[in-house]
């Protein structure tokens, strides 16, 4: 049987590009999905472990009351969703969560805030709980919502390594999303942050009643930025009661699965996140993830406001799927610890305030920025 030129016999691992026209995502999003996945597959291994995974663990440090109007997020102070807000919690809190997200096997810890935008007040408790996590010898992420240039260099100078600022989905399909933060403005923070020198973790929610050519067109944007995202998070949409997209048509996880496969293939080095939806999705769905070319997730039971599958559900199908945590250099413990008792030590002294001795509540919700 003699092979034809498609898909099949196509170059697995041609020169990364950031000049990709929309049309040819539409027409790799509508490849056959054998031939989709194995062209993705193949790009993966050209550059990552096909069996490694990247954890990270997710920390809300401000929960609710949101000024933005983004219609999947029960955060938005627009909406009545029930959700118990959360003031700014406190330094020590956050360090005590970055140190249980170490011991159940997280490299990275990320940190998410309901805001429009940090305010000054708040950026000193945030750059100590930056240096804090870092001192555990963790990899860490922010989401704070837009900054300006001197908040980027501020939180680089903190030792930020990644800034989560996600574009939601396709420029034309932004407006019915979103209407109190424009496209430009989510561009000009994730310029700001790759200015100051951070890495960017940035991507998209699927299932918000897009087409596939806004699908097509999120991929776009993100595979046409100057420097490609490290992190690429593809979100599947949480429906929550009280929210405008509530009643939304569920996404086929075929075509979630093809998104992945497309990311992969127009990012091969980036790392690209299963993340927000995880919970609603099959073990089968999830293995056709990693496949499809994901290497990277949200460990634990809580993703900001959403729930996420238990930390010990997750090893067992690690365990099933033989794939294995992604592993990063360290200091020493001992160094780690010195440097943690520290932060601790200089949180006390500076009397950080709020709600960080209440017992946290796990709260239905869908992912804001992530």
């Amino acid at each position: 049987m003699t092979a034809t030129p498609d898909s099949r016999t196509a170059s697995a691992a041609p020169a990364t590009r950031h000049d990709w026209q929309r049309g040819e995502i539409e027409a790799l999003l509508a490849l056959p999905f054998n031939d989709l996945l194995f062209r993705a597959q193949s790009v993966h291994r050209e550059h990552f472990d096909p069996n490694a995974v990247q954890i990270s663990t997710l920390l809300s440090i401000k929960t609710g009351a949101c000024p933005e109007d983004c219609k999947y997020c029960p955060q938005s102070g627009h909406y009545n969703t029930g959700l118990e807000r959360e003031k700014l919690l406190q330094v020590e809190a956050v360090l005590e969560q970055a140190r249980r997200a170490k011991e159940v096997g997280a490299s990275r810890f990320c940190m998410g805030a309901a805001w429009k935008h940090p305010s000054a007040k708040d950026m000193p408790y945030v750059l100590e709980m930056v240096k804090g996590v870092r001192a555990l010898g963790l990899e860490t992420c922010m989401t704070l919502g837009m900054l300006s240039r001197e908040q980027a260099e501020q939180l680089n100078d903190a030792g930020l390594d990644y800034y989560n600022h996600n574009l939601d989905t396709s420029p034309e399909y932004y407006g019915e999303i979103i209407t109190t933060r424009t496209y430009a403005d989510r561009l000009e923070t994730l310029d700001h942050v790759r200015q100051a020198g951070m890495k960017i973790c940035s991507g998209g929610i699927l299932g918000m009643g897009e087409s596939v050519n806004d699908r097509a067109g999120l991929l776009q944007q993100l595979a046409n930025l100057p420097t490609h995202p490290e992190s690429v998070p593809i979100n599947m949409l949480i429906r929550i009661q009280g929210t405008p997209l509530e009643h939304v048509e569920d996404l086929d996880p075929l075509d979630f699965i093809r998104t992945i496969a497309v990311a992969r293939i127009l990012m091969p080095r980036s790392h690209v996140r299963l993340a927000a939806g995880r919970e609603l999705m099959s073990d089968e769905t999830q293995a056709m993830a990693f496949f499809a070319g994901a290497n990277s997730i949200f460990y634990g039971e809580r993703l900001l406001t959403a729930q996420n599958p238990q930390a010990s559900h997750d090893k067992q199908l690690f365990d099933r799927l033989g794939l294995h945590p992604e592993q990063r250099e360290e200091a020493d413990d001992a160094t780690q610890e010195a440097a943690l008792q520290a932060r601790i030590a200089s949180a006390r002294l500076e009397a950080l305030t709020t709600d960080a001795s209440a017992p946290r509540r796990a709260t239905r919700g869908a992912v804001a920025d992530v």
